[in-house]
């Protein structure tokens, strides 16, 4: 198991997702974001809904999962915004220090 994760979420706007990702980075919470627009299809309030959305991939260590979900959550504006973690298996050893250097104290 490597040291390095994944935590998603998709915002509304392209402004949202810059504004996290400048937070995350700038707050040494992630090593990098990655935003990308998609398309969405989901089911809300027994209804199924169709929007564009902003993806936002945030790399970063198991030890900041904690700090960077609660940093989303204060600036989302979603009512249940998605926020999930995924495990990176593995990966090139160079990269994954580099995430973990870039998210560690200063």
């Amino acid at each position: 198991m490597s040291s390095a994760v994944l935590v998603i979420t998709t915002v509304d706007t392209e402004a949202a997702a810059q504004s996290l990702a400048r937070a995350a980075v700038g707050e040494r919470l992630a090593a990098c974001v990655q935003v990308a627009r998609v398309s969405s299809v989901y089911r809300w309030e027994g209804q199924v809904e169709e929007a564009g959305e902003w993806v936002c991939q945030f790399k970063t260590t198991p030890e900041r999962i904690e700090t960077l979900t609660a940093r989303i959550l204060a600036l989302h504006s979603y009512q249940v915004p998605e926020i999930i973690t995924i495990p990176v298996l593995d990966g090139y050893p160079p990269y994954l220090q580099w995430v973990a250097d870039s998210v560690g104290e200063v």
